[in-house]
């Protein structure tokens, strides 16, 4: 495939002269939902597929950039001296509003290049293609002008320029588990901190399902800050009782148990509920892959979608279609939503042997249950965003 992007890139591009390659993976969030604002840890990874950039440093100030996925708009061209969102631009504002932040963050850049990228991250299915373009040229800055920036600090600029430049107030999981990945693992963070941790994540004879449930989101936005709010009056109400603590997530079930009678509000508390639950099956599911228990690991996966349904409420048909399908299956070991709910994707573990009757029988069940046909995406725990090699 490589092979073909450079053959692609000096075709569109007109040139014999060599050129650099790098990647940056999709990322799927194992388990951890909606608790990242209520000082919870989230345990992503990334992917073994995501976006390819071929490369070549220009002599002037000319940026121009090409997409295989957006063929029809042709060639994207911007100089140095116009680092501005432009609706017109269409995608090619990711890659311009990192070199923006790069430069307002003190960064020499100051030549443009041309740019061949290629992603296998289907659009819109909740893995992130946005982040991984983000952070991919961030990693083509710091190789092509030789800056001196750790992979961090790249993903702190990749979250800056979504929510600045891009208008997109999201956190920073997604960038940072595709700058950070590492093949084989797991990552365990703490959104606010950035602290964090990897976990052996193993998949000898098994893979992930990412299955897109093609439902054009709606509410999402409106019903993301309702939740919020109620886990902001939980724990308004908590602190108002003298219960020391700072976020939800500080109490454990034992605690909460203890606890939650002076929420006020049965939706504020069955929120909570979720978010105590969920942040101790994080810590459950990190000790079950350190001992590869796979198996247990499937299990908290289940529940935490249970969870989501039933206490936080933002599933809906056509996720609880497909996780629900899956449950049915043979070889299933755990099957979830991910993501923020309402539509998007569900992330299922599934023996190898079984993955060909896994897709035909959930696609056909989802089918007759919603009259939408789900998307199917095979993947295992991959490294995170890197250059590939000079060519």
């Amino acid at each position: 495939m490589i092979e073909n992007l450079i053959q692609n890139f000096k075709k569109e591009f007109n040139t014999n002269d060599s050129v650099e390659v790098f990647f940056a993976p999709g990322r799927v969030n194992l388990i951890g939902e909606h608790i990242d604002y209520n000082g919870g840890k989230v345990f992503p990874c990334a992917l073994d597929f995501g976006t390819y950039a071929v490369v070549k440093k220009r002599n002037d100030k000319t940026f121009k950039m090409f997409s295989e996925n957006f063929k029809n708009l042709g060639i994207i061209e911007f100089s140095l001296a116009e680092l501005i969102y432009k609706k017109s631009d269409d995608w090619a504002n990711y890659p311009k509003g990192i070199i923006k932040t790069f430069i307002d963050s003190g960064f020499n850049i100051d030549t443009g290049f041309d740019v061949l990228f290629f992603g296998n991250i289907p659009n819109g299915a909740g893995l992130s293609s946005s982040a991984s373009i983000e952070v991919l040229t961030s990693v083509i800055l710091k190789n092509i002008f030789n800056l001196n920036v750790d992979m961090i600090e790249m993903v702190k600029l990749s979250q800056k320029t979504e929510n600045e430049f891009i208008g997109v107030n999201c956190g920073i999981m997604d960038q940072f588990s595709i700058g950070m990945g590492k093949k084989d693992h797991a990552i365990l963070l703490d959104c606010n901190t950035l602290n964090y941790s990897y976990a052996p994540f193993l998949l000898e004879d098994s893979s992930i399902i990412i299955a897109n449930t093609n439902k054009r989101r709606g509410l999402g936005d409106s019903k993301y800050n309702e939740r919020r709010a109620s886990c902001e009056e939980a724990l308004k109400d908590l602190k108002d009782n003298g219960v020391e603590l700072s976020a939800l997530c500080d109490l454990d079930n034992n605690t909460f148990a203890m606890y939650k009678h002076f929420i006020k509000s049965d939706e504020a508390r069955m929120r909570a509920k979720h978010v105590v639950a969920e942040n101790q099956r994080v810590l459950e599911a990190m000790n079950s892959l350190e001992k590869n228990d796979i198996e247990n690991f499937g299990l908290l996966m289940n529940q935490s979608h249970i969870s989501l349904r039933d206490n936080y409420e933002v599933t809906g048909l056509e996720l609880d279609s497909l996780v629900e399908a899956a449950w049915e299956e043979n070889g299933v070991i755990g099957s979830r939503m991910t993501g923020a709910g309402f539509g998007g994707c569900t992330v299922s573990l599934v023996k190898n042997d079984y993955i060909d009757s896994f897709i035909k029988n959930v696609g056909e069940k989802y089918k007759n249950k919603t009259g939408l046909e789900a998307s199917f995406y095979i993947g295992n725990p991959g490294d995170g965003a890197k250059k590939l090699g000079d060519f």
